[in-house]
């Protein structure tokens, strides 16, 4: 036989096998769902593009296969948490699914919020699909297990925040001899700090000399918004060697440089000046911009550079309804601080957000066994794919190698790629239980920082000795 002969045969014998897989997968879906029917889920989750995947793409599909249905609530950040909290507290059992993101999971878990995924598959047999394994998580998934190992949480996005950068402008012959005669540099994506202002001074500059809507960078800065305090502790801090917000765990989490914490030292008030240098050379709406406008600021062809959250590359890249800047996104790492990659390679430290979340069942849910079936769907490897190509999320080990995928990969300028191979020299956020409070406590006085009210360098101070305050009026700090 021969090997064309061969792989055809065995070609055709995979996909029969996976025909038939998927006809079991079909059959255990509506026969599951017998129970249930009449039964409507409810889930809150934030208006992002793997979430409105659920939405528009899961929920009905899994309808459709077990006459569950299900009505997923996309809404603001900052609703979609008062509303699943709230919701948990009060015990009313308003949604059978929430949100959870990487960086709250840890107040959630201490506070027994959510149903144990694993152990409830375990106890009820009838209702583990067999298309679902928690092994084929990618090691994210870690973040949401519990001191047991088990899991609380399905993941549903996972990406990294990046620098993007408009290759067209980069690749411009004009531009670059423009560039290498005011610096004495070739223009490339920026390693450096030093390198990164060069360029986004260069091409607010540029923007400006040429009568064009562009500026040097984006700056994810509202002046009253979470999203400025996260861009910096998370994203910005870190390249200059300042992890986990500047607190120090192992010793009494401290936060001031005087009992031996970073939040306030000399590396943290390096970073903050920087980045609010950018802001004031980014668009102007930078003053104003969370997460989403950012992405829409790049989209849009108004900044040269930026550091977006991955979740939003794919459109970014590729929707021409969407974006001007289609076919001239590149990708890559954010710039550093000397010894920064070195830390994040031995583990010591990391070079920027692991951002993500999952779909937890909250332990007031009145649906708890049908929402674990949705859990699953959403977590089976089947329906991966598609979701990475919506939106640039990655959950399964497996969803690399897919074609479409590796096409999409290409169309990113290898961000899958960087993903897969880098995506381990960044993190999430740290395992604080008391996030949202401290988060609440010191926030106002960044934003102060940010309107003008206190100096950068004061500000960092006074967030250091609240923080230390905060954390010692929760029964932290002793």
């Amino acid at each position: 036989m021969s090997f064309a002969v061969r792989l055809g045969v065995s070609a055709l014998a995979l996909s029969v096998a996976a025909g038939s897989a998927f006809a079991q997968d079909d059959e255990f879906w509506a026969k599951a769902g017998e129970q249930f029917q009449g039964v409507t889920l409810r889930g809150v989750t934030e208006a992002t593009p793997p979430s409105n995947y659920i939405s528009d793409v899961l929920a009905p599909e899994f309808e459709e296969k077990t006459g569950i249905r299900v009505e997923i609530e996309t809404t603001s950040w900052d609703q979609m948490y008062d509303k699943a909290i709230k919701d948990m507290e009060a015990g009313t059992g308003i949604y059978d699914m929430v949100y959870i993101e990487q960086d709250i999971v840890y107040a959630y878990l201490a506070r027994d919020f959510l149903v144990n995924v694993t152990q409830a598959l375990e106890e009820n047999p009838d209702l583990k699909a067999p298309s679902f394994d928690e092994a084929d998580f990618t090691t994210f998934a870690d973040y949401f297990r519990g001191d047991d190992g088990d899991l609380y949480g399905i993941p549903m996005e996972a990406f990294i925040k990046i620098y993007l950068y408009r290759t067209d402008l980069f690749s411009d012959p004009e531009v670059q001899a423009a560039y290498k005669e005011k610096t004495g540099k070739d223009l490339a994506p920026a390693t450096t700090h030093e390198d990164y202002q060069a360029i986004a001074e260069f091409f607010t500059q540029w923007g400006e000399d040429h009568d064009m809507d562009l500026w040097g960078t984006t700056a994810q800065a509202h002046t009253g918004h979470p999203a400025s305090w996260y861009e910096y502790v998370e994203s910005v801090a870190p390249t200059f060697g300042v992890y986990g917000w500047g607190i120090d765990p192992d010793n009494n989490y401290a936060a001031t440089v005087e009992n031996g914490g970073a939040m306030n030292s000399d590396a943290a008030k390096a970073a903050l000046r920087w980045w609010l240098h950018m802001r004031d050379i980014a668009p102007p709406e930078s003053v104003q911009s969370t997460w989403t406008e950012v992405a829409t600021t790049f989209a849009a062809g108004r900044a040269a550079q930026g550091l977006v959250y991955g979740e939003n590359a794919a459109w970014i890249a590729s929707d021409d309804t969407k974006s001007r800047v289609v076919g001239n996104v590149g990708v890559a790492l954010p710039p550093l601080q000397d010894g920064v990659m070195e830390a994040a390679e031995s583990g010591e430290g990391y070079i920027g957000y692991y951002d993500g979340g999952a779909f937890g069942l909250p332990v007031t849910s009145k649906n708890r066994d049908a929402a674990l079936l949705f859990l699953q769907y959403i977590g089976q490897e089947s329906v991966q794919p598609g979701w990475a190509v919506a939106a640039p999320r990655i959950t399964h080990t497996a969803t690399y190698d897919d074609a479409g995928v590796q096409d999409m990969n290409t169309e990113l300028g290898g961000y899958y790629d960087m993903l897969k191979d880098q995506g381990r020299l960044f993190a999430g956020a740290p395992a604080y239980p008391f996030h949202a409070q401290l988060r609440e406590a010191v926030a106002p006085i960044f934003y102060e920082i940010l309107t003008g009210s206190i100096d950068p360098d004061a500000g960092l101070d006074q967030m250091a000795e609240k923080a230390e305050q905060e954390l010692t009026d929760l029964g932290y700090r002793q």
